[in-house]
């Protein structure tokens, strides 16, 4: 945030009055009517290459909730229209209702698939962004995320979920095993196979850290797609729930011995664990970190029954968040941390209309 605050001085007055936002918020909200022709393939491109591209692409300004994307089948401009300003006839655009037009160019050159999107501004017929992303010629879908999200970014002036990457179990039979794909879904590739893996969580880096069974026993492990599985947390009789920090460099874990469970935090290998809770008969679970890595949200029942409390990430200044409804969990940060959430469940009515 401070590096983007730098860049809005740095920026000229005249150049950030001109340049389109969509705040994703409140009651006057409306998604941007856009239209997104078929990408146009350069010659010697491969057509199956331009279909995958194409099919991700549009599930990415689709589902990112501020584009109303036109439908094709009513576009009314010439298909072979070219990529520059002076080539589009901006008027057969504005009868089909777009805003927006985003026209995007593939070339194949060897093993690099290079994308090119333009962006317009349908009344003014003004460019409003050009940029071009590289990617392996057998990931078209690595290419199209990379688009999708300069164009988000563009809008929004923040970064798109389309570059993530999220991780699952899936439960086949009596196994449940962890897989990793991309923020569709697409593209999963299962890191165990076979046996019991639960609550697997993603690094900065990309690696997976888990609680498996592997060993009879709920121990947390860490994996790299491809990779061999290497246990971190083998203490305690239960580790469960890791979390990452958001620079990666620690983790947090909660540590079940006797009666009670404890909040720690270490390294990612596991070294130099410290507990961050002290309450004997108490449990404390689901660590979560907030976005700038200064506090840990977590559930524990020290008050009587399960909620929601937050912390320093050494475990000072404890404060409780949430006191309706008998048991909240799993709770979560806002990406820019200004706010948390939980899910709950609770006797009444009126509690649960609370809770949280």
């Amino acid at each position: 945030m401070k590096a983007f605050l730098l860049s809005l001085l740095l920026v000229p007055a005249l150049v950030l009055a001109q340049a389109p936002v969509i705040e994703i918020s409140g009651a006057n909200f409306r998604p941007l009517p856009l239209a997104s022709p078929a990408p146009a393939v350069q010659e010697g491109g491969d057509k199956k290459t331009a279909a995958a591209f194409d099919t991700a692409f549009t599930y990415d300004i689709t589902a990112s909730g501020i584009f109303q994307v036109l439908d094709r089948a009513g576009f009314t401009a010439d298909a072979k229209e070219g990529m520059t300003a002076a080539s589009i006839n901006f008027s057969r655009w504005a009868d089909v209702g777009a805003e927006s037009l985003v026209k995007v160019s593939l070339a194949q050159d060897g093993g690099a698939l290079r994308g090119e999107l333009r962006l317009f501004n349908v009344a003014t017929g003004h460019e409003d962004l050009k940029v071009a992303r590289d990617a392996p010629a057998n990931e078209p879908r690595q290419l199209a995320h990379a688009l999708a999200d300069a164009l988000y970014r563009h809008f929004t002036r923040e970064a798109s979920p389309f570059l993530s990457r999220i991780t699952y179990v899936r439960k086949a039979g009596a196994n449940r095993d962890v897989l990793v794909a991309d923020w569709d879904g697409m593209g999963a590739q299962a890191l165990t196979k076979g046996g019991t893996h639960i609550l697997p969580t993603l690094s900065p880096s990309g690696q997976v850290a888990y609680t498996s069974y592997r060993k009879n026993r709920p121990d947390i492990y860490v994996q790299t797609p491809g990779g061999e599985a290497k246990p971190v947390v083998t203490d305690g009789q239960m580790a469960t729930g890791v979390a990452y920090s958001p620079d990666g460099k620690r983790i947090a874990y909660a540590l079940a011995e006797g009666e009670s469970a404890q909040i720690y935090v270490s390294a990612p290998d596991g070294s130099g664990a410290k507990a961050i809770t002290d309450t004997p008969y108490g449990l404390n679970t689901s660590p979560t970190w907030s976005p700038d890595g200064k506090r840990i949200a977590f559930v524990s029942n020290r008050g009587g029954s399960p909620q929601v409390y937050v912390m320093g990430a050494d475990g000072s200044g404890v404060k409780r968040l949430t006191f309706q409804g008998n048991y909240n969990q799993t709770p979560d940060w806002s990406p820019r941390g200004e706010t948390a959430g939980s899910s709950c469940s609770a006797r009444t009515a009126t509690a649960a209309r609370t809770c949280g």
